[in-house]
């Protein structure tokens, strides 16, 4: 990661303007966290809420003050910073109101359009990804030049990809490879502020955190992280790229806000948690709604660069859309949708079945990975026995599995793994069920 790669870091706001929040939309926010927390210190508050105390939380502490709501309950020291907050019986009224309309406690939002144009400025099209650098990347994978190659310029394209091929043969493992190394950071706020509402964006399961503790971040990175002595606005937090990860279970009601009725927020769909990064889809045509019908919730975001969302109250939102998106599946493109829509997709690569020859070297990288020594009149006798008379086609993940076959075998007999044409038997007969199964 470069130092590059973090652009411009969020400015520390020094008024209560440049959060582009309004006062009482911070002062809502703190006598909820007060109504949560209890009473807390005056920097304490701040460190919640991910404001400044003395350029902005003093001013917005001293409102709550004259307006009865809060009061001070001591000092640890002359500071404003340690002054112990406390809400009065007005301000405890107020806040149990307001969490009847939003339970959201946490730091502050960001506004709409400083998310949109950090969305833009740190936008993954920005980055292309060289053939040295790819063959890397999938370097744990054996692929041939030819899938190489397309994938190099679909990456680079920025439009969506389409994986399909037989199971077993790597697409998701691709797309994932591809994902876990996608250049440089982003900063993502914890949520932001949309005609009123809360959406809430940081999610701990899809977004990862840099630290000065994360691995492989240089040291020009590192002092300007948090801790550290440059300041900025902390309700922004700097994450690897992210990649999101759905398959099945995805609905249309996922991919618009979803709206908690008792905490009354929002979160934010799968593809927004995935701006900057990359969101894979995961086994298409398995989900409970047609394909195409999911395929055109995207048409006009990867036109636009737009994402059209609804409130509950009807209204639309206009978030950008600026992921890298992949579909990955078994079936065939043309059983999914028609020959018209797929010519929108500019992309459609198979992923397909290895080679003889790319078989072994999987089976070779496989058992070196056991310490098991690799017989070729034993492949053979494999490739005779359970591939070629049973008329199966061979697939990627299988010497994988027949590996593990082994080491399993040799786990119970309390041996070495070996690879012979007896525990090859052992291992194929429970895995393919029948010589004809070609799974």
């Amino acid at each position: 990661m470069s130092t590059e790669e973090t652009f411009h870091f969020p400015p520390l706001p020094r008024t209560l303007e440049e959060t582009g929040l309004t006062m009482t939309t911070i002062a809502h926010l703190v006598l909820k966290v007060l109504y949560v927390h209890g009473s807390l210190l005056a920097h304490e508050i701040a460190d919640i809420v991910k404001l400044p105390h003395a350029m902005v939380m003093e001013d917005v502490l001293d409102h709550l003050r004259r307006e009865r709501l809060v009061e001070v309950k001591g000092s640890t020291a002359v500071n404003k910073a340690t002054y112990r907050y406390t809400l009065l019986q007005r301000g405890h009224a107020r806040a149990r109101e307001l969490m009847q309309h939003n339970q959201y406690v946490g730091p502050a939002p960001v506004t709409l359009a400083a998310y949109a144009e950090r969305v833009y400025a740190q936008s993954l099209a920005k980055h292309t990804i060289s053939d040295e650098a790819l063959r890397r990347i999938l370097s744990p994978l054996v692929l041939n030049d030819a899938l190489i190659a397309q994938l190099g310029p679909a990456i680079n394209s920025g439009k969506v990809v389409f994986l399909f091929g037989n199971v077993g043969n790597g697409k998701t493992t691709i797309a994932e490879l591809i994902g876990a190394n996608l250049p440089g950071a982003i900063w993502i706020p914890y949520a932001i502020e949309a005609e009123g509402h809360i959406i809430r964006v940081f999610d701990a399961r899809h977004h990862h955190v840099i630290t000065a503790q994360t691995p492989g971040v240089r040291s020009g990175v590192l002092r300007y992280l948090p801790g550290e002595s440059v300041r900025y606005d902390q309700r922004w937090v700097l994450i690897r790229r992210p990649v999101v990860i759905v398959g099945g279970e995805l609905t249309l009601k996922n991919l618009n806000l979803i709206f908690d009725p008792v905490a009354q927020f929002y979160e934010a769909p799968y593809q927004m948690k995935a701006n900057g990064g990359m969101f894979l889809v995961d086994d298409l045509g398995r989900q409970r709604i047609r394909p195409q019908t999911l395929l055109n919730r995207w048409i006009v975001p990867l036109e636009k660069r737009v994402d059209h969302l609804t409130l509950v109250g009807g209204q639309r939102i206009d978030v950008p859309f600026d992921v890298l998106l992949i579909f990955a599946t078994n079936l065939q493109p043309t059983d999914l949708v028609d020959e018209a829509y797929l010519r929108r997709i500019r992309y459609k690569i198979c992923v397909p079945d290895p080679t003889w020859d790319e078989y072994r070297e999987i089976f070779k990288r496989e058992a070196a990975r056991y310490n098991i020594p690799y017989s070729e009149p034993v492949m053979q006798y494999l490739i005779n026995e359970y591939y070629l008379k049973p008329q199966r086609p061979p697939r990627g993940a299988h010497p994988r599995d027949l590996v593990e076959g082994l080491v399993h075998l040799a786990r119970f007999r309390k041996t070495s793994p070996q690879m012979t044409k007896e525990t090859i038997d052992l291992a194929c007969m429970p895995y393919f069920l029948k010589k004809a199964d070609d799974a």
